[in-house]
């Protein structure tokens, strides 16, 4: 069995066999989402960070920037299925202009209150709104380059650019958020991030040609209205992602708390560049290889891959040695991303799948909540370093589920593809 990562022949005779990232960015009119979305989903990416940093400086805790990060990521994982499901429904456009707004108050009053030394429960109030209306603008691409290629060989290789761009979001949101925090002030993290959702999000809404129509009758809204959550397959995939969230969330208290134990804060955002830039290069030689490994079996051995790298964290002692094995950690991290989510593409009704794909960035996000949360307080009570003791633990429990329900990753029945003809293979959806 094929990975869902190639693509099936052209009815073009004269177009190449897999259509590279160049030719799919010459599509008319991508750039017009591309761009605005990469600004609008930077949130995803600097929001935790910027929470960690702040309120620790702050408040001098690491548990209490672990808990105000935590609150902030649990309600953007639980409202984030709801924010996709609106958006099948009612449009993209209807949900974002609000989401956008109470984004950017929430997130400026947020920075206001920790500034202030307000105490830690009203910073719990202000960071459950700033999680909640985080725009779930990754998902929304996706479905706007379902609209722009449908019936297309591109799709597939739209599929891998979005996973890279997400790898690429994760290299650029915390080296900026850190960046920001520790050279210019601890609040400018937050106060950028909400300026780029802002900006980022009315801009990417402003595109209405691009977004899909919303359909209210017919059985297309049936389907469309069916929760993804339905599909076992998507519920072994969350499991799989609360693990990468932990390895996120784990790594940036982590390295935060090691680069303050040997007075050397500045090398936090190093050690996380080094980190994600590992992510970000395995994305790209992921996204741009025809996989003849099936999507099910890659993902188990990535997976295991990623779970015994991150499992050595914690008995690094060196600055070297932290970055070669962030190096390996992140380089592992992709090639999961990218194959759970092309495995939505063959588990979920085209209806559904941008719900889907934001239960699995919500699920990201809540690991890394969670990972934020109990790394802050293992850093806080035990040794400097304590807290990569979460990455190992939160992969290791996600890949013995993987393998468990490794068959619920299983295509279902009607996605299979009908030969039509002599030639060539279109796909049918089969009942």
């Amino acid at each position: 069995m094929e990975s869902t990562v190639t693509t099936e022949p052209s009815r073009n005779p004269a177009a190449p066999s897999r259509p590279g990232y160049g030719q799919l960015l010459r599509t008319r009119g991508a750039w017009t989402f591309l761009l605005p979305g990469f600004a609008a989903r930077q949130p995803f990416a600097m929001l935790t960070i910027s929470i960690v940093l702040l309120v620790q400086h702050t408040t001098g805790s690491y548990g209490a920037a672990g808990a105000a990060a935590a609150a902030t990521g649990v309600s953007m994982a639980l409202f984030a299925p709801y924010s996709g499901r609106l958006a099948d429904r009612y449009g993209q456009r209807a949900v974002l202009l609000p989401g956008v707004l109470v984004h950017t108050l929430a997130g400026l009053t947020l920075t206001a209150l920790a500034l202030a030394h307000a105490p830690l429960w009203a910073l719990f109030l202000a960071a459950v709104p700033t999680g909640a209306s985080v725009p779930q603008v990754g998902p929304m691409v996706r479905a706007r380059w379902g609209v722009k290629l449908q019936g297309s060989p591109l799709m597939t290789t739209a599929a891998a650019f979005e996973s890279v761009t997400d790898e690429l979001t994760f290299v650029v949101g915390p080296l900026l958020a850190t960046a920001l925090c520790t050279a210019v002030t601890p609040s400018a993290g937050l106060v950028t991030e909400a300026a780029l959702t802002l900006v980022g999000g009315l801009l990417f809404a402003a595109q209405k040609s691009t977004q899909p129509t919303v359909d209210a009758n017919g059985e297309h809204a049936r389907v469309q209205h069916a929760s993804a959550l339905r599909v076992p397959g998507v519920r072994v995939l969350i499991v799989t992602f609360l693990g990468i969230g932990s390895v996120f969330g784990g790594m940036q208290v982590s390295l935060a708390a090691f680069t303050e134990s040997i007075g050397e804060p500045g090398l936090n955002g190093v050690l996380y560049g080094v980190f994600a830039a590992g992510n970000m290069l395995s994305g790209v030689a992921c996204g741009a290889i025809a996989w003849k490994v099936a999507p099910q079996r890659r993902l188990v051995l990535g997976y295991a891959a990623l779970a015994l790298s991150a499992s050595a964290l914690w008995t690094a002692h060196s600055v070297l040695l932290l970055a070669a094995l962030g190096l390996l950690v992140g380089m592992c991290i992709a090639p999961s991303l990218i194959t759970g989510y092309t495995l939505v593409d063959s588990l979920v009704p085209a209806g559904a799948r941008t719900e889907a794909f934001t239960w699995l960035t919500g699920a990201v996000a809540l690991g890394q909540a969670a990972a934020v949360t109990v790394a802050g307080q293992l850093e806080d009570r035990l040794w400097d370093g304590a807290g990569f003791l979460v990455p190992m633990a939160g992969t290791v429990l996600a890949l013995v589920t993987l393998v468990a329900l490794r068959s619920l990753l299983a295509a279902p029945h009607r996605n299979r593809t009908v030969a039509r003809g002599v030639g060539h293979r279109v796909p049918v959806t089969v009942d």
